[in-house]
C-alpha cells in the first residue's frame, strides 16, 4: 500500500518536471521567433522584450511550483511525523 503512494507521488513530481520543461522549451522557441520578428521589421524598439519579461516571470513561478514545492512539502512531512511520534509517546507514558 506504501509503495503504491510512493509510486503516485514520484509519479505526480515527474509529470510536473515534465510540464515544465515543455513549458521552458515553448517559452524559448516563441520568443526567439519573437525576437527574429522584432529585429527584422523594426529595430529602432525593441519590444520582444516585454512578452520575454511577462511570461518568464509566469515560468519564474512555474519553476519555483515545481522545484521548491517537493522540498517544502517534504520538510512539512518530517515535522507532521515527528509530531505524531511525539503523540505516540505521550499517549504511552
Amino acid at each position: 500500500m506504501e509503495d503504491q503512494d510512493l509510486y503516485k507521488r514520484a509519479k505526480k513530481r515527474v509529470e510536473n518536471r515534465i510540464g515544465f520543461y515543455i513549458h521552458l522549451c515553448i517559452y524559448l522557441t516563441v520568443n526567439t521567433l519573437l525576437i527574429i520578428i522584432n529585429l527584422n521589421t523594426s529595430t529602432q524598439y525593441y519590444w520582444f522584450k516585454w512578452p520575454l519579461l511577462g511570461w518568464g516571470v509566469g515560468l519564474l513561478f512555474h519553476a519555483i511550483e515545481v522545484f521548491a514545492s517537493p522540498m517544502i512539502l517534504s520538510i512539512k512531512e518530517r515535522m507532521i511525523k515527528k509530531e505524531m511520534e511525539k503523540e505516540s509517546l505521550n499517549k504511552r507514558t
